[in-house]
């Protein structure tokens, strides 16, 4: 399977204790960097986090951004400690009978004790684990994304490697004609010059013309770089980097091609190879 470097998955959670939504983005990066955005009191999940997608993912540059919002209920809702409060109202009474005040307790004074008012502490634990359940989830659904999105570069790149050796087969076709038709070129160029050679002369001279425009080496060696390059795809992984190097290759036989070049038509088909290696080049950038 191939995968691409660049998606996006969103997964939201509501319990009783609020929401939360996950958020995963990836775009092309050499290595695998990751960064995380998320409220102060799930600082403590970063490592976790950060191992996760360091095991299913090899490259890329990765945000991951948690907004989390507690319910209402569960920040607003206040508990009376009644133990604290009696207490506090029993020696309140009593400092009032030591002193002979008879005024009744302020109940808002009592609330205002240190301890008697309480919020219901959320189970943080139990918090946690839901949330890295359904990060789990939108982790595979993040990597989903990348493989169908890869798939659609191999199918891609797969197309251009087939007209990258359509290509190299008719320059191939074309090699003999375009050797004879040199052939006969340099004869009528003797002859213009009234140049009388012998003909092992002219026979040294064709062959020597012919080393030097000979793409048969560079031909072959495309037709095997496609061959490679299929097989790179089939096998899939993290393969971004091979294919990469497999760019360069293509591009150093298609200058050679280019620079040997002794017809238009060969000209075309370079420039023609170029572009194609180029459009693959671009894909590749994405891929992991």
């Amino acid at each position: 399977m191939i995968y691409s470097m660049t998606a996006y998955a969103r997964k939201e959670i509501k319990a009783d204790w609020g929401t939360a939504v996950w958020e995963i983005r990836s775009v092309n990066q050499r290595y695998l960097e990751t960064y995380f955005r998320m409220p102060e009191q799930f600082r403590g999940l970063e490592p976790v986090l950060r191992e996760r997608f360091r095991k299913k993912l090899a490259r890329g540059k990765v945000e991951c951004h948690l907004r989390f919002d507690a319910s209402a209920a569960a920040t607003n809702e206040l508990i009376i400690n009644e133990t604290l409060a009696q207490q506090v109202i029993e020696a309140a009474n009593q400092i009032m009978h030591m002193t002979g005040e008879l005024s009744r307790v302020n109940p808002f004074q009592v609330m205002q004790w240190p301890g008697v008012m309480e919020t219901p502490e959320q189970d943080m634990d139990q918090i946690n684990k839901t949330l890295l359940e359904e990060l789990d989830v939108a982790l595979d659904e993040f990597i989903e994304t990348r493989a169908r999105e890869g798939e659609n570069m191999k199918a891609l790149i797969e197309q251009r490697l087939d007209t990258i050796t359509a290509e190299v087969s008719k320059v191939r076709a074309r090699m003999p004609e375009i050797l004879e038709w040199q052939r006969e070129r340099l004869h009528t160029k003797f002859e213009e010059a009234k140049v009388e050679l012998e003909p092992t002369r002219i026979e040294q001279e064709l062959i020597l013309m012919a080393q030097k425009s000979d793409v048969a080496e560079e031909l072959d060696r495309l037709d095997s770089h496609v061959k490679e390059t299929k097989n790179i795809l089939k096998k899939g992984g993290a393969c971004g980097r091979r294919l990469d190097f497999m760019m360069q290759e293509f591009n150093r036989e298609s200058n050679t091609l280019a620079s040997k070049s002794i017809s238009t038509d060969i000209t075309a088909s370079g420039v023609e190879l170029k572009v194609l290696i180029e459009q693959m080049r671009e894909q590749i950038q994405n891929i992991e």
